[in-house]
């Protein structure tokens, strides 16, 4: 069974970092973008970051350039999220998944993106 299982969400106050981490079992995902969506209450899924396989290729969102950074160690199948600098806004649930077209998907306005393979989401709150 092929899972994504993210861990390193929480309670931080504004101004603050957390990091975010992304294992992948029950398969390697060679040749697969990995990255992060996010989805506060009320609103609609948004593309966070995305990294390609070899780490040559990234997506990141406006709103997170400059404070997010993505990374991945594919020995240990684990991609990573560092986020500082947080502030409310990004307070949201924030999902790991997994593609070939996933930097694609996140570049192209208004792409629709689909995968099997998502993680069950972890709650990052961020308070003033």
């Amino acid at each position: 069974q092929v899972q994504l299982v993210e861990s390193g969400g929480g309670l931080v106050q504004a101004g603050g970092s957390l990091r975010l981490s992304c294992t992948a079992s029950g398969r390697t995902f060679s040749g697969h973008s990995m990255g992060w969506f996010r989805q506060a209450p009320a609103t609609e899924r948004e593309p966070v970051e995305a990294i390609s396989w070899s780490g040559s290729n990234l997506y990141y969102a406006d709103s997170v350039k400059g404070r997010f950074t993505i990374s991945r160690d594919n020995a240990k199948n684990t991609v990573y999220l560092r986020m500082s600098s947080l502030q409310p806004e990004d307070t949201a649930v924030y999902y790991c998944t997994a593609s070939p077209g996933l930097i694609a998907a996140m570049t192209m306005p208004g792409a629709s993106y689909e995968s099997d393979y998502w993680g069950q989401g972890t709650q990052v709150t961020v308070y003033s």
